[in-house]
This record gives structure tokens, C-alpha cells and sequence, in this order.
């Protein structure tokens, strides 16, 4: 059931962080295209600057759910540090709750606005202004499932708690140990062979 729950979790916060890049793109595009109507072509276009504002506000709350699934949300990092390791779920437990609670509200308190403001338009494009402020009870709907999804994930063994030790250094800064060497040393000569080498080379000379 776990395993069943961290999948569907795992396709859902993919395809947000998906669609989250495509309206990232869409949003840099219309605002290149708003700068190069407005002071090349000297004819600003009604609409690219609306659509890019909506589709950012789009990109914001669907790129949570990827932030809230990989623990990328900004955290105090002494609090990790003085809370004994054994100790780290509870203080992940009450993180994901205040997170809970706050895409709770997020999720009815936005369903209730995007419904109130259905009969508006968005100016520039014709189409109700619901189709911006559906993105607030969305995305936190996404989010939820990764806050839900990660808490799940460390309380089985799945994951590690906490993050990581930011004084730690990491593996491509670690300086490599030099190992022994397993050449055998040289073993002394004799004092027999010793002498005789000496006393051919002052026969020689």
C-alpha cells in the first residue's frame, strides 16, 4: 500500500515539475515577445504580458511540489544539528504538519477564490481569470501529496531523515589517501659482499 501511495506520488510530482518547466518557457517567451513588440516593433502587444504573468504564477505553485518532495524548501540547519539523530522524524513530523496545514488551507480557501472570480476576464485575453487562480489550489494539491509522500517515505526507512550536513565535505572536494606501498624494502647487503664490490673497484681504478 506504501509502495502503491509513493508511485502514484512519484508520477504526480513528475508530471507538475514537467508542466512547471513548460510554463517557465511559455513565461520567458511572452516576455521576450512583450520587450520585442514594445521597443522594436513600437507596437506592445495587449495580451504576451498577461499570459506571461499567469503562466509564472503557474510555474511557481506546480515547481512546489518538486521543492516540498526533495526537501529544497529553505530549513534552519542548527535545529537538525542539536536534535539527537534518533530524534530527527519528530521534527520532521511537525514540519510536515505546519506544511499540512498550510496547503490545507491553501486548497480551500483558493478553490473557494478561483470559483468566486469564474465570471471575470482576464484582459487582453477573453478567457476567465479562474484559469490563473486555479493554479493555488492545484499546485497545493500537488504539494500535499509530496509533503504526505516524504514524511511516509522516512518514517518507513525509505529515505534518510534530516538533511545533509552542510560541513561535511563532499566527495569531489575529499582529498585522495595515499595508500602504503607494497614494494618490499631492499634488504641490506652483507659485509662479506660489501667489501669484495670495494675491493674491485680499486682494482679497477
Amino acid at each position: 500500500m506504501v509502495e502503491f501511495f509513493l508511485r502514484i506520488e512519484r508520477f504526480t510530482s513528475r508530471m507538475a515539475l514537467v508542466a512547471a518547466v513548460l510554463m517557465l518557457v511559455v513565461s520567458v517567451t511572452m516576455g521576450f515577445y512583450q520587450v520585442l513588440t514594445r521597443f522594436v516593433f513600437d507596437a506592445p502587444s495587449t495580451w504576451s504580458e498577461v499570459m506571461a504573468r499567469s503562466t509564472m504564477i503557474w510555474c511557481v505553485f506546480l515547481g512546489a511540489a518538486a521543492s516540498f518532495r526533495g526537501g529544497y524548501m529553505m530549513a534552519v540547519e542548527v535545529i537538525y544539528k542539536l536534535v539527537p539523530r534518533r530524534r530527527l522524524i519528530l521534527v520532521e513530523s511537525l514540519i510536515a504538519l505546519c506544511c499540512i496545514i498550510s496547503l490545507v488551507v491553501l486548497i480551500y480557501f483558493g478553490t473557494a477564490m478561483t470559483w468566486r472570480v469564474r465570471s471575470q476576464v482576464l484582459s487582453g485575453l477573453g478567457i476567465s481569470i479562474s484559469w490563473a487562480y486555479a493554479a493555488i489550489p492545484i499546485g497545493a494539491g500537488f504539494s500535499l501529496l509530496a509533503v504526505l509522500a516524504r514524511l511516509l517515505a522516512q518514517a518507513t526507512g525509505r529515505e534518510p531523515v534530516g538533511i545533509a550536513d552542510a560541513d561535511m565535505p563532499s566527495a569531489h572536494d575529499r582529498q585522495p589517501v595515499a595508500e602504503p606501498s607494497l614494494a618490499t624494502p631492499s634488504e641490506p647487503e652483507s659485509p662479506a659482499v660489501s667489501n669484495s664490490s670495494r675491493l674491485t673497484r680499486r682494482a679497477r681504478s
